[in-house]
């Protein structure tokens, strides 16, 4: 069973609890841990090593905001919605940068549009929000507009320097990166009691998870599964081989991906351990095996991937298919 004091921990609780901060509403139009993720929060640590503000590792070296991901491209191009966390003054705007993953043949040259297509917010008494990475036509306001709590932006894009589409969202008081989940000065809370956060309503911390686990009758490729590869509902009886993958974020060297997979009446067919060596934003893992003589029985077939730290389970997915009538 996944531990909801890990996955669900809602490591604040209060309302803002300094007078002139500033509540906000998240940034993406999706459905925190289904329909998106955090993949990276602001930088705590002061020096060249890196923690978010829960001493964990969903950061890298001087990361200034808190990135709201999608889990494939299919997702991003199904059109997803990015949303003014307040109500302010639209202060400047970006459009018109190509949809290109920076590590994909065509990227274009950054040139200090790290932020690609982009909105940036001033919500008075020295607050303002930018909101990076959007897709390219998406920009929906204009320099000078008003806009009220979630005000559609744009939406979720590729551009500018990203891997995966998110929305990065930064916040500034007067200049000074603030962590919306932790809003205090200084390094991560390590053990003390975080600062009141500035979201209206508590969001979640998931240290790591999985974000999407399908069938294939061969080990898929990663540009496949991060494009959105779907698992498919029916298979033949004279399929070459049954593989289950797994779609992951937060990995630490350690943690386990653990395959099972159930035929027809519940008989497990299958189970694999893979093991990280090594720290990894975001992942796959696949395992499976081949058909029995005399091919696959007809039924149902059932598949659980987890991804495991130690014994906990930080992210469960379960698909299924038939085979045969």
């Amino acid at each position: 069973m996944i531990r909801a004091k890990t996955i669900l921990a809602l490591l604040s609780l209060a309302a803002p609890a300094v007078a002139g901060d500033i509540p906000l509403a998240p940034p993406i139009d999706c459905t925190l841990g289904e329909t998106c993720f955090i993949q990276n929060y602001v930088d705590r640590d002061p020096g060249p090593g890196a923690a978010d503000f829960a001493c964990g590792g969903l950061t890298y070296d001087g990361h200034k905001g808190t990135d709201f991901a999608l889990p494939t491209e299919a997702d991003m191009a199904r059109g997803v919605s990015v949303l003014s966390v307040a109500p302010g003054t639209v202060k400047a705007t970006r459009d018109g940068m190509p949809d290109i993953a920076m590590d994909r043949p065509g990227a274009p040259a950054l040139d200090g549009r790290d932020c690609g297509n982009g909105v940036v917010v001033s919500h008075g008494e020295g607050w303002e929000t930018q909101y990076c990475h959007l897709r390219e036509g998406s920009v929906a306001v204009r320099k000078g507009m008003r806009v009220a709590k979630g005000t559609v932006l744009g939406q979720v894009g590729l551009s500018g320097r990203t891997e995966f589409p998110h929305v990065h969202l930064s916040v500034r008081r007067d200049g000074r990166v603030v962590d919306p989940f932790d809003p205090a000065s200084g390094p991560a809370t390590c053990g003390r009691a975080a600062a009141a956060p500035l979201w209206q309503n508590p969001l979640p911390y998931a240290p790591g998870g999985l974000v999407g686990a399908g069938f294939s009758t061969t080990v898929p490729g990663f540009d496949a599964v991060k494009a959105g590869l779907a698992s498919p509902a029916t298979l033949p009886a004279g399929a070459p081989a049954l593989v289950l993958w797994a779609h992951a974020f937060g990995g630490r060297a350690g943690d386990a991906v653990a395959f099972e997979i159930d035929g027809p009446g519940g008989a497990r067919i299958f189970e694999h351990r893979a093991t990280l060596d090594r720290a990894q934003v975001r992942f796959f893992r696949a395992a499976g095996r081949r058909p029995p003589a005399g091919g696959w029985p007809d039924g149902a077939y059932r598949g659980t991937a987890q991804l495991m730290r130690g014994d906990e389970v930080l992210g469960q997915r379960t698909v299924t298919l038939r085979i045969g009538g």
